[in-house]
Formats: C-alpha cells, structure tokens, sequence
C-alpha cells in the first residue's frame, strides 16, 4: 500500500517520536529511507522502546514540551518539513481522572502549537493529527462509528482530543485551506504492538504479568476495543499522509481500526495462549473509573478512499505482540535486549515485504 519511494528522502517531521507508536514510526520510516526530526518528552518509562532502538543516533531528536511554542517552533524551523505527524499526546485515559488540566493543556494546545508552527510555514504539503477512536459521542448502542458522527468524548483524555478535532478543523477552514496544506486527523483504535511500557495498557500488563509468572488481571473484560498490531495503524498514517499531499481531495477524517473489535478478556485469553508457560487471567473486581463498554468503526472511508486494508487480524497482532515481550523478558537476565529489537526490525521488514 505504501509508496517507499515517495518516502525517501522525504523531510518528517514528528512530534511525540519518543513514545511506543513515534519509536515504531521512525523505525519505519527510517527504513524507507526519510529524513526525519522529531519533538517529544523524553520517554517516561524504564525500559521504554525509543532507548532500546537506540534511536537518539539514527535521526535528529529534539527534547521539548509540545506546551513550549517556542521550543517547538525553533525545532520546527530547523527541520523545514514537508510532511508531519502529531502524535505527541497524554494518551492515557485512568491519567486524564488524575491529571485533567495537564490533559487539556498537552492535547487541545499542543495541537494549536503544531498548527501554530505549520500556519507560519511554507514548507509544509501534508499534516496528519492522530486523535482516538474516543473522540465520538458515547452512544452505546452497537453500531459502529463513522467519521460524520457526532464528537463529544466523555472522559477528559476522549474529550480533549475531540477539542483537538475541532481545532484542527479550525485551523483548515481558516489557514490551511487557502495555502493549499493537506490536513486530515487520524482516528486510530486501540494500538498493540512490542515495547509499549505505560502503565494501565492491557498488552503491556499482560506481558509483564505472565514474565513475572503471574495472574494477569483485567479490569473490564466486558469492555470491547477496536484492537490493531501497530504496523497496520502505521501504514494507515503514511498512506494518508502520502496520498493527500499530491491529492487534496483527500485529506479530511479517518477512522483505522480492524474488521471487527474485541473484548478485553478475549485478548487476554488470546494472549494467554500465544504465551504459553501456564499463563492465565482473571477479572479484577476493583472499582474502576467510567470507560465506554464498547467501542466499534467504521473503516469503510479509508479502505474506499485510499485502498487501505488491515492485514493482521487480532490473534496474529496480540501473537506478534507476545513474540516481542517473550524475547524481551527472555533476555532481560543475559542483557540480550537486542534480541527484542532484531524482533521488531524483522516485523517490519516482514511486513514491507509482503505488503
């Protein structure tokens, strides 16, 4: 589906490049060959995926507060890029409960900051801003989600990035549209993959558990999640990046997501099976705060539009995911933590290849 040679060579620029879905992000790009830059946090876990890539020496890295307009535009400016991707976000839902002006503050202004950057820009052909699937209204009544659909999530993390929506949508009828700028957002379900560390994450817990030859608990079985292996949420962001820049047509909302959602206890069965060793889970009955019991959408806009499909289904995306911890865990004692990272490489060469 992806062009890697419209990629190489190609002038990046991405914020939040040090978390698990940036790190992916340039790993992938970095095998088509783009010149990429990058604006985040330092990573905020021990061990997180940007340090073990060793990523710092692959491409240029600034670390900075996407609240900083100034830093951030300094950064910007020394890149000049043609195309950008806004991941950086506090993405944790249970975080936006204990945090929600930090929330607001990282994801509705760090929005209007990147937007700030690229409306003073003449460099800039194709944004691309990755919210949630949680910026629609809660309906709760079955049916999938279409990008027409009214946005109002309910829980601070959902609904900042809602704001973030609209300020986008701001930002294109008032500055992008007239300099001819592609903008679309990027509504992407839950993304699963190696060498995600954060804390309240079903994958990562469950991995953490199962090395640690322990219970893996779960704290709304119920509760069912568009889930999708990173590699098929990553392609989406490039093929919509790419193909909005020579098409502006294009650009607009999309949801990514897989054929059909899961539940949390069904993932952790699956991964339970695709671990082995005896790995089980059960349900932790603690209270725990409001989170939407189902999640569901309608990809049919993308896979119209721009020809994307997702390839991996949810057994292969949470065995991939295993595949990764596994080596991971295994090699934590001998120091071997290479050996996760020749994993990752090989997934996404495997999946460049068939693709």
């Amino acid at each position: 589906m992806i062009n890697a040679e419209f990629w190489r060579g190609r002038r990046v620029f991405i914020t939040g490049h040090t978390g698990f879905k940036g790190s992916w992000l340039c790993e992938l790009l970095l095998t088509f060959g783009a010149k990429i830059a990058g604006y985040a946090l330092a990573p905020n876990t021990a061990p997180n995926l940007w340090d073990l890539c060793g990523l710092d020496a692959k491409m240029e890295s600034h670390i900075g507060d996407i609240r900083d307009i100034d830093k951030l535009q300094n950064a910007f400016d020394a890149t000049k890029p043609e195309i950008v991707f806004h991941l950086a976000a506090q993405p944790l839902v249970l975080d936006s409960y204990q945090r929600p002006r930090y929330t607001y503050e990282t994801n509705v202004m760090g929005t209007v900051n990147i937007l700030e950057c690229i409306r003073n820009a003449d460099c800039v052909k194709s944004f691309v801003n990755i919210t949630t699937d949680k910026v629609y209204l809660d309906r709760e009544n079955g049916e999938d989600y279409r990008e027409g659909d009214y946005l109002n999530g309910c829980d601070p993390y959902s609904n900042s990035k809602s704001c973030s929506e609209m300020v986008t949508s701001s930002y294109v009828n008032s500055f992008c549209h007239a300099k001819h700028i592609a903008v679309s957002t990027a509504r992407s379900g839950n993304v699963i993959g190696g060498g995600d560390f954060a804390a309240n994450r079903i994958i990562p817990d469950c991995a953490k558990a199962a090395a640690a030859k322990k219970l893996i608990n779960i704290r709304n079985p119920v509760s069912a999640r568009p889930y999708q292996f990173v590699l098929d949420t990553l392609t989406a962001y490039l093929l919509i990046a790419e193909k909005q820049y020579s098409d502006l047509s294009l650009a607009g909302a999309y949801n990514i997501g897989p054929d059909s959602a899961a539940n949390n206890g069904e993932l952790a069965a699956i991964f339970c099976n695709a671990w082995g060793d005896g790995a089980a889970w059960e349900h932790a009955r603690a209270e725990q705060p409001y989170e939407a019991r189902l999640l569901s959408l309608n990809c049919g806009k993308i896979k119209t539009a721009l020809g994307w499909r997702p390839r991996y289904g949810i057994a292969e995306a949470v065995r991939l995911s295993a595949q990764w911890y596994r080596a991971f865990y295994d090699s934590v004692d001998t120091n071997a933590v290479s050996d996760a990272i020749a994993v990752m490489i090989r997934q996404i060469e495997e999946y460049t290849l068939d693709g």
